[in-house]
């Protein structure tokens, strides 16, 4: 560690602070549906946080059934889900570590019937091709988001990491190749742009300003029509202001 002699810094978030500046990335376990599930992932992120890491990031939770990768997976829905994450969120806690739940909507990836995504267009790795939302449908998905992240605070993370990267339905909306759609959500990239940040500034409305919110961004889509640089840049500078309170 000594080459890298502020990894062990503590790092203050204004609100809350970080042990250090190690984070545990996100890794789906399969745990999350598992008989007892909650109670080994518990030991697991437990260990973790022992070990030294400041900030884990769980596997990826669905904030509805549309979201699901597969049939009945980890999703955050209903008040009674919270005591097997409140499981998780003491474990970590107990060994003074912090941890956020990310929350993943897989949009046109979700191998099941009910998946959606902007526009009704297969993904190459999919037998199911997904319904496109409506107008109703995205205003729906994004108080979904906020819905499992209120969950998520009351099952006791320290904040939510929504997931706008790698493919999944944000990042379907952002991308002119999957984004096909020609009123507000869609043609212009400020207009593709539109959901991500709206689910970003209604979390923080909901929330509050003392939970931590992170945004998983792609920086390289590595297909036709992905974001270029600029655009990019610019949408990090605009998530940046829609966290904001």
């Amino acid at each position: 560690m000594n080459n890298f002699p502020n990894c062990q810094k503590e790092l203050d978030l204004g609100f809350t602070k970080l042990k250090n500046r190690i984070i545990m990335g996100s890794m789906h376990t399969g745990l999350e549906e598992k008989k007892n599930g909650y109670n080994r992932m518990a030991e697991y992120y437990r260990q973790r946080a022992k070990g030294g890491v400041g900030l884990i990031v769980t596997g990826g939770i669905s904030p509805n059934i549309a979201g699901w990768g597969y049939p009945f997976a980890a999703t955050l829905s209903s008040n009674w889900q919270c005591k097997s994450h409140r499981i998780v969120t003491d474990a970590v806690h107990e060994e003074d570590g912090k941890i956020v739940m990310q929350i993943l909507h897989t949009g046109r990836y979700g191998y099941h019937p009910f998946c959606v995504a902007p526009s009704a267009i297969k993904a190459p790795i999919n037998k199911f091709k997904p319904w496109a939302l409506s107008k109703w449908g995205i205003r729906t998905t994004i108080k979904h988001f906020v819905r499992a992240s209120l969950l998520a605070q009351r099952s006791g993370y320290d904040g939510v990491e929504i997931m706008g990267s790698e493919g999944y339905l944000i990042n379907q909306f952002i991308a002119k190749h999957t984004n096909k759609r020609t009123d507000q959500y869609g043609g212009s990239y400020e207009n593709r742009i539109r959901f991500p940040l709206e689910v970003v500034r209604e979390v923080r409305k909901a929330v509050g300003e003392n939970f931590i919110i992170i945004f998983r961004l792609s920086l390289l889509d590595l297909v036709p029509g992905g974001s270029c640089w600029e655009e990019i840049v610019f949408l990090a500078k605009e998530l940046e202001k829609a966290g904001e309170t």
